[in-house]
């Protein structure tokens, strides 16, 4: 009998360790690899962006709009400039009116008539000419009274157009715009305006695609789908690629622009958050590539670092307080004299502030176009408790409690905490802060929905005229129910004066009235405080605070 241990094993079944050990082995080198992998840090966006050019931004709050008719944000100008341009645009480094829609101009000897030549290369975004008639159907859309506007009197300088924006002709062809053939566009003024060539960079001055604008509705219909990725068009050097709400925006290189599209970055994604911090945490993760702004307690920091990314640019703004007049007691002049006598602006820019901004005491920013106020609204303490006695509520007593309104934002809530704080210990006000988001702060502030409000401006083009010209009666950026008929009158004959000595001292004359009415109370001049990482190429000082992003180059 042999023994069953006696018989040689099957070749089978001689295979079936090796091929287990085999089997192990292979599964051991995979989860080695996995491991690896898994360990290995993950390419940021920042490192990503050197490959395809794309340029991520913080960009504060989320646009309200992108219709360049009815868009009153900053914020919504920086994403704007990448997907229209006017006749001009504003170059970084000077401030000064460059070609762009427009490839050249002659003015007059009197300074009354411009004549822009179109580029013959202009094209909108899918592909067709941009032509003088696109200009004019522009410029009647956002003078049209239906739409609204709130940056309609941009175009005021131009003879008639303040007549027909506010109903008095319904005659367009009254106002000083004509299109004496397809490349060539005239605008005679009303009278010289020396600041003309800068405001036609404006947002407000973009031509808007017309068949698009139609297709989706009437000329002066606000709100209508024209918008959306799907149908905009615009003649920028990008296209609206997306508009994730509260997310991002993306705009791409659009080949039919004139500039060359091998230059420059391909890409801008938009990141719309006003959590200050976060923007931060997003910068030092390699999500973002500059900051939209940075707190005051971190510029500390970013000095002791070298290099560092941290850039403080000077900056067209001013911060300031608006003050609703149609309500009680902000009708009264004394309590809002009251009010912005007791704001000690120096210890807001110093210690809230970390002196990245300087304190304001006038309005119109120092230097603007040349411009120096002399004007001032000083912090005055003693003189803010008599007025406001004089006014009924002495130490505040029977005073009623009042909101200042303001966006969600973190420098917002320390600056004004710090404003309500002195109020209550100078004057004993009760003041308590209200935020709210943008959209529905934009919308309260246009509404007059407030009491006081926060409020901050850019200048559209360095001339003082564009801080001042805001408080004219009716005035679509006024939105404080002010009305002065003698700071009209200083403000038109400023705009019909040529002579610039005597312009400027009708603008002296203006804002000395201003401040002593006291509609508004300035806080602080404004800066760029924000980080930049050292992949951006380009990225310079800006005074008015845009810039055209087919200048920029990620370094690779």
């Amino acid at each position: 009998m042999i023994s069953r241990s006696a018989h040689p094993a099957s070749p089978l079944r001689a295979a079936r360790p090796a091929r287990a050990a085999l089997l192990r082995l292979v599964a051991c080198i995979s989860l080695l690899a996995l491991a690896a992998t898994g360990c290995r840090p993950r390419e940021t966006a920042v490192e990503a962006a050197r490959a395809d050019q794309t340029l991520h931004l913080g960009n504060g709050a989320e646009p309200g709009d992108l219709d360049p008719h009815l868009a009153t944000a900053y914020t919504e100008f920086n994403i704007l400039i990448a997907l229209g341009e006017g006749l001009t645009a504003i170059d970084e480094a000077t401030g000064q009116a460059v070609p762009a829609a427009a490839s050249s101009w002659e003015v007059s000897g009197d300074g009354l008539r411009y004549v822009f030549h179109l580029r013959p290369d202009a094209r909108w975004s899918n592909g067709e000419p941009v032509v003088a008639a696109d200009f004019l159907f522009s410029f009647e859309r956002i003078l049209r009274p239906a739409l609204g506007s709130e940056y309609a009197y941009m175009l005021y300088p131009v003879r008639g157009a303040e007549d027909f924006n506010t109903g008095k002709t319904a005659d367009f062809t009254s106002v000083g715009f004509s299109a004496p053939d397809a490349r060539t566009l005239v605008i005679e003024l009303a009278s010289p305006t020396p600041y003309f060539l800068g405001l036609v960079a404006h947002q407000a001055w973009f031509p808007v695609h017309p068949p698009t604008i139609l297709a989706h509705g009437r000329i002066d219909q606000r709100g209508t789908a024209w918008t959306r990725p799907e149908n905009f068009v615009g003649n920028g050097a990008y296209r609206l690629a997306a508009w994730t709400p509260n997310a991002r925006i993306i705009v791409e290189r659009q080949p039919h622009h004139h500039s060359d599209p091998a230059v420059g970055v391909r890409r801008v994604v938009f990141y719309p958050t006003e959590n200050v911090p976060a923007d931060e945490a997003a910068f030092r993760a390699g999500q973002r590539h500059v900051t939209y702004d940075l707190l005051p307690d971190r510029i500390a920091t970013y000095r002791a670092q070298s290099p560092s990314p941290l850039r403080v640019d000077p900056l067209l703004e001013t911060l300031y307080l608006r003050f609703n007049t149609t309500r009680k007691p902000l009708d009264d002049v004394r309590v809002r004299r009251a009010l912005a006598l007791a704001i000690d602006r120096e210890a807001v820019a110093t210690a809230v502030l970390q002196g990245s901004r300087l304190p304001a005491h006038h309005y119109v920013p120092p230097r603007t176009g040349g411009f120096e106020s002399t004007a001032r609204q000083p912090h005055d303490a003693e003189a803010a408790r008599a007025l406001l006695a004089e006014a009924g509520f002495p130490g505040g007593r029977g005073f009623p409690r009042l909101e200042l309104l303001m966006n969600t934002d973190d420098l917002n809530t320390r600056i004004l905490s710090a404003i309500q704080a002195m109020w209550k210990r100078e004057l004993g006000v009760e003041v308590a802060l209200v935020n709210q988001d943008f959209r529905v702060y934009l919308d309260s502030m246009k509404g007059l929905r407030y009491d006081i409000a926060r409020a901050r401006w850019i200048g559209d083009y360095d001339d003082p005229n564009t801080y001042l010209d805001m408080f004219l009666t009716g005035g679509g950026n006024n939105q404080t129910g002010w009305s002065s008929p003698a700071y009209d009158r200083f403000i038109a004959r400023a705009a019909a004066t040529a002579d610039p000595a005597a312009r400027f001292a009708l603008f002296q004359e203006a804002e000395a009235l201003l401040l002593a009415e006291a509609p508004i109370a300035p806080v602080v001049f404004g800066a760029r405080v924000h980080l930049v990482h050292p992949d951006v190429e380009g990225w310079q000082p800006s005074l008015l605070g845009v810039r055209r992003y087919q200048t920029l180059r990620i370094a690779r």
